[in-house]
């Protein structure tokens, strides 16, 4: 990401040019964050809107079924047009034909990204990928309160993601609980053993590790495998981030891998379909304990 030019019109005083400075220390994440508290705000006085259109909504299709398959490592495929790390990955793609590409390539289910701000998604995208393919589809946001659930399941999400290191345990846990309630499933995504043991605390039987640090947005593909070991048996196993090549998925699969949740390097293929379908369906060869 390149680096952020200082204002030369900055107020002088050095009260001022210190909240500057602090601003430009943040990291990505808390940047994020700091936005998606403000659309709270906007969309916390439509909650009533969201819990009658959620609660005609059509049932959840089964998004943690779908990622689980004995012998086989399945592809979760993201619709991403940008991130901040990675800028412009595919600007103007259309998500409904992209979805529809994925299905084709045996994709077991979707993310839609659906920030607005950094990674250039909408939720009418949701809405659209929804209505247009038969898989499951998650939606991929940082969500850290419960009209975001609301405001998923009214979209037609099928799950929800919950990043464990936005989030306080009590909120993760009701924000899980609500998921649960409206009959959605939730992918908790951790990046530590830390956040992992959290995850699990809060009852999740569908987790990701991302092998991207969301802080720096260094990517480390060896961090799922290393905590495979932790994740017992009985729970979904995502590995997020970083994956590019069949080889990958092997590794990953030889880990006791479920899925793989995929987006950029598919999006920056000439032919979505085919990029997908190189990875769709590899082996699960290992098996994790517990």
């Amino acid at each position: 990401m390149p680096s952020e030019q200082v204002p030369k019109n900055i107020p002088e005083g050095k009260p001022k040019r210190k909240e500057y400075v602090n601003s430009l220390n943040q990291s990505i994440l808390d940047r994020i964050v700091a936005t998606k508290r403000g659309e709270v705000r906007e969309a916390v006085p439509r909650l009533a809107e969201y819990r009658d259109i959620a609660r005609q909504a059509d049932a959840p299709r089964g998004f943690a079924a779908a990622l689980r398959r004995p012998g086989e490592v399945r592809l979760l495929a993201e619709v991403k047009r940008r991130s901040p790390s990675a800028g412009d990955i595919r600007p103007g793609a259309d998500p409904v034909e992209v979805a529809r590409a994925y299905e084709r390539g045996g994709a077991a289910a979707l993310s839609v990204l659906t920030d607005r701000e950094y990674f250039a998604g909408d939720l009418q995208f949701l809405r659209a990928v929804r209505s247009a393919v038969a898989v499951p589809v998650i939606r991929k946001d940082f969500l850290i309160d419960p009209v975001q659930v609301w405001e998923a399941r009214a979209a037609g999400a099928d799950a929800v993601l919950l990043i464990v290191r936005i989030l306080p345990q009590p909120l993760l846990e009701e924000l899980h609980a609500l998921a649960m309630e409206l009959g959605m499933d939730a992918l908790v995504e951790a990046h530590t053993a830390e956040e992992l043991d959290r995850a699990l605390d809060a009852g999740a039987t569908l987790v990701g590790v991302n092998n991207r640090d969301l802080d720096t947005f260094v990517t480390d593909l060896d961090l799922c495998v290393r905590l495979a070991p932790r994740v017992p048996a009985h729970v979904t196993y995502v590995g997020e981030s970083g994956i590019r090549t069949a080889a990958d998925v092997d590794r990953l699969g030889a880990a006791g891998v479920d899925a793989i949740l995929v987006g950029e390097s598919l999006m920056r293929q000439p032919d979505v379909r085919s990029a997908a379908a190189a990875l769709a369906g590899r082996p699960k060869s290992g098996a994790r304990g517990g």
